[in-house]
């Protein structure tokens, strides 16, 4: 699969000025969220950071406005997306506060949780926070990023082809043989399967929301390390060497937040065994894109966040 962006692939040497923009990503306050807020605001950007944490966002945006300077436009709502309440409340206040946005960045993530864990509202903890939340507050936010003709993008992940190969609808908590890989791998393939839906939906409606999916490949994050079980920690620690920097797996996020003629039912990210290298085009296995799972998952999806949702 030849790169469109040449042998290098896609750097932020593409980026111009991004002045005027307004991003919004989750879990922004260390590794690749970080990275990329540090980007755009390199660029001029104004990022609002949506984090769990208070506390952690604003050692972030202290860190940050020492970088960039005390004008700096950044800032941060908190939000839980393991709590669907705190998820609405937080997208009000967002759209009282923030007029447009040019890109919303589904980046936040748990991965590998060791034992079976339900969110407040009976969810098993991975699919809550990376899928049900994400799904809620992107219909929260749509119509400020259609009237923005903004951007959503969601960060998959290589996890998605490691378990089951499909949504278990039958058992979504893995109440029965709970793995924490494979619950994982679920979580982030209802990612991927439903941005997918949501592409469909809007080039189906004529709306101007452009939706994209990417993965940042191996990078050295605190994903694993908060969450995971003990061989699972030695295991990242062991490979930590062959990994990329949190720098660099922020770039596929940034390219699809900004970079124009990117493609839908398509998949960014390192193109060198899709962990490291260049950034560009990745290869898709069919199941992210079967019709009736995709369907069935925006059903179930609507029902479980009451989110009544039609582009």
């Amino acid at each position: 699969m030849s790169n469109r962006f040449g042998p290098k692939g896609w750097t932020p040497e593409r980026l111009g000025t991004l002045k005027g923009k307004t991003y919004v990503i989750t879990g922004a306050n260390s590794g690749a969220g970080f990275q990329a807020t540090r980007l755009f605001l390199s660029r001029g950007a104004r990022v609002i950071m949506m984090n769990r944490s208070a506390r952690k966002s604003a050692i972030a945006i202290e860190t940050l406005k020492k970088e960039f300077g005390a004008s700096a436009e950044v800032s941060s709502v908190a939000m839980d997306l393991a709590v669907l309440a705190s998820v609405r409340e937080a997208a009000t206040k967002l759209l009282d506060t923030v007029q447009q946005i040019d890109a919303l960045i589904c980046n936040a993530a748990i991965a590998q949780v060791a034992s079976q864990q339900l969110t407040v509202d009976g969810f098993e903890s991975q699919l809550g926070v990376n899928h049900f939340g994400h799904f809620l507050l992107c219909g929260q936010l749509f119509d400020r990023i259609e009237s923005s003709a903004g951007r959503i993008v969601v960060v998959g992940s290589n996890g998605y082809k490691m378990g089951d190969n499909r949504i278990r609808f039958e058992d979504l908590n893995y109440d029965k043989n709970y793995s924490a890989w494979n619950a994982y791998a679920q979580s982030k393939l209802a990612q991927m399967v439903f941005a997918y839906e949501l592409q469909r939906r809007v080039l189906a409606a004529g709306k101007s929301v452009n939706v994209l999916v990417c993965h940042p490949g191996a990078s050295r994050t605190s994903l694993i390390r908060d969450t995971a079980g003990l061989a699972t920690r030695v295991l990242a620690t062991l490979l930590s060497p062959l990994a990329q920097s949190a720098e660099r797996g922020s770039w596929p996020e940034v390219m699809c937040a900004t970079e124009e003629g990117l493609e839908p039912e398509k998949y960014y990210g390192p193109t060198k065994f899709e962990m490291v290298g260049p950034v560009g085009e990745c290869p898709l296995k069919a199941f992210t894109l079967e019709q009736e799972q995709a369907s069935r998952l925006w059903a179930i999806s609507e029902e479980k966040t009451n989110l009544s949702w039609s582009p």
